[in-house]
């Protein structure tokens, strides 16, 4: 018989553990079905090297700070990590691992029937958690099944050194494409394919101004977050970090129409 629960969140990453917080003080029965074999959710699939966009104190889940860094440092993959991991072991929510969702039906009357590899759950109401790195979107290239070399996606990068001394090509122009381009580029001859040219973020705006910009009140802090904002928005710094904080000097980044034309090409800068 299937288990019958108010919710049931999908996923176990940082959007189920939030959710989950606030679901506790409700009253109501949830459970939270995670696929992976421990906490993390993909950040224990992140490459070496993946750190925040945002310093600690703008990262936090809620109820518990996430501890500073050493000199206010982006936290670093093992960082967030070793958080997610004593953010569960301190709220202990339901979880159950390692629980794989097929489907999710309508089972008639108000729940949902939630198909599982643990068997079937219902619920009156899903919380879908799952992120994106389980399901990569990887693009149809026309001939890529007769390219001889390496072909891999972010979701599956780990280090810069089977690269190291051979030519690369990252593409997209997203803070995945813009860090592994900023360390790869140290070993190989990479060049960066993004579909429009890229603009980068002044080095004083990041995920902390987005954050004091999001919850701040009126007054000088709020003032603060949005002369940086509009520094940005009308182009007052174009070097700095594209959320990857910056590329060495010197690596090609050109940016191709939808039809693979080059529209520009642009030399990243350190600082």
């Amino acid at each position: 018989m299937a288990e019958q629960f108010d919710v049931v969140i999908v996923g176990g990453g940082q959007a189920a553990l939030a959710a989950s917080y606030f679901l506790r003080r409700t009253g109501l029965t949830y459970v939270i079905l995670d696929n992976g074999a421990q906490a993390g959710g993909a950040w224990v699939h992140g490459w070496d090297s993946l750190h925040l966009f945002s310093p600690a104190s703008c990262s936090s889940l809620p109820g518990w700070p996430m501890p500073d860094t050493p000199e206010g440092s982006y936290p670093t993959r093992d960082e967030v990590l070793d958080y997610l991991h004593r953010y569960e072991a301190r709220y202990t929510p339901p979880i159950r691992r390692p629980v794989t969702v097929g489907r999710v039906e309508r089972a008639g009357g108000k729940f949902l029937n939630i198909r599982t590899n643990a068997g079937d759950f219902l619920s009156r109401a899903v919380i879908g958690a799952t992120g994106t790195w389980s399901a990569p979107f990887i693009p149809d290239v026309a001939g890529h099944e007769f390219f001889g070399g390496t072909q891999i996606h972010s979701a599956h990068y780990q280090i810069p050194a089977p690269f190291a001394g051979r030519r690369v090509l990252v593409v997209g122009g997203g803070n995945s494409g813009a860090q592994i381009l900023a360390e790869v580029s140290l070993l190989a001859n990479a060049t960066w394919v993004t579909l429009q040219d890229p603009v980068f973020l002044p080095d004083d705006v990041d995920g902390r101004v987005l954050f004091e910009r999001a919850t701040a009140r009126p007054g000088q802090r709020r003032r603060h977050a949005d002369r940086r904002l509009w520094r940005y928005r009308h182009g007052a710094a174009r070097t700095g970090r594209p959320g990857a904080r910056c590329l060495p000097r010197g690596a090609p980044v050109r940016a191709h129409d939808g039809y693979g034309r080059r529209l520009a090409r642009r030399t990243g800068r350190s600082h």
